[in-house]
């Protein structure tokens, strides 16, 4: 028997088509015929040939996509070691304010941070000569500033929902600190550090107002291309450019959650087998295992690739 939809439902529905609904429109015009982006001409994909020919628009593509990814891969690697002391260690004098001043950049205006980040640029290369231009160079520093704090507030709350008696047994097993974190606590927050890096990667490649800031010449990253082009007049061209980048953008989300899903369906399956195969064991040397047999097994297909 259905039922009726009731407000709940006509509230998602009208929440969806909100959010989603601008992004459709953009899709649907950036096929359209006529350059007069308002104006339905007929279908086309004349457009994206156009996009592709056009090299100042190529270029800050892949000027943004080099400065995303670096970015986001130093962000997530000072983001897990600031995570680690904020969660791990303990107390000590200027805990509080080290937690504060790691995520201060979440609430601090972009047009802030841009200027100073300028001023400490200009007044590094008066003082030491260094950096001598301003280029990909300060805006992956500059992204890297604001990253680290979103990338390590990701990290941070899954650092501490790990079960730190599985750390504490490895440790009483005989593993060092180190082999402890290889082993046992980053595949526990792997997904977590994957999550920080997506976003990261998504805050550079979308930021403008920093950008501009610590930019120079040679250095041109796409939204400041974009913003430029929008202010003499929307091009079919640039809702083509955005239909890619929300293709691109929801395919990197959906493998992503397929293969996070993926692994840890896994990882519950091994630790259900575990707990009950061996009921006599002690638990925290049980799961110790079945982590170290998720961790095994990609080692192990690697060698027998190899062999074969």
């Amino acid at each position: 028997m259905k039922t009726k939809p009731g407000f709940s439902d006509w509230v998602l529905i009208a929440g969806l088509l909100f959010l989603y609904m601008p992004m459709l429109i953009l899709v649907i015009y950036s096929f359209n015929e006529s350059r007069l982006v308002t104006v339905w001409a007929g279908f086309s994909s004349k457009w994206y040939l156009e996009l592709f020919r056009d090299e100042q628009i190529m270029g800050a593509v892949w000027t943004s996509l080099k400065i995303g990814f670096w970015s986001a891969s130093m962000a997530v690697v000072l983001a897990t070691m600031a995570a680690f002391v904020m969660t791990r260690l303990r107390r000590f004098r200027g805990k509080t304010a080290f937690s504060s001043m790691i995520t201060a950049p979440l609430v601090m205006p972009d047009v802030i941070t841009g200027l100073s980040l300028l001023l400490l640029f200009v007044a590094m290369a008066n003082s030491i000569g260094w950096p001598a231009d301003r280029g990909m160079l300060t805006i992956w520093i500059a992204h890297v500033t604001f990253c680290t704090a979103y990338a390590t507030v990701v990290i941070s709350s899954r650092l501490r929902e790990v079960d730190r008696s599985v750390e504490e047994a490895a440790m009483d097993l005989g593993a060092p600190p180190f082999k402890t974190f290889m082993l046992i606590t980053l595949p526990a927050i792997l997904p977590a550090i994957a999550a920080g890096w997506l976003l990261s990667f998504t805050l550079s490649l979308d930021d403008l107002v920093i950008s501009s800031f610590v930019s120079g010449p040679g250095a041109t990253t796409l939204p400041m291309v974009v913003f430029s082009s929008v202010r003499l007049g929307i091009t079919p061209k640039i809702n083509a450019l955005a239909t890619l980048i929300i293709f691109a953008v929801s395919l990197a989300a959906f493998v992503s959650w397929w293969l996070l899903r993926r692994q840890e369906a896994r990882r519950v399956a091994l630790l259900r087998q575990e707990v009950a195969d061996t009921e006599s064991t002690d638990f925290s040397e049980r799961r110790i295992k079945a982590v170290l047999r998720i961790n095994r097994k990609p080692v192990q297909q690697g060698l027998t690739t190899k062999t074969e």
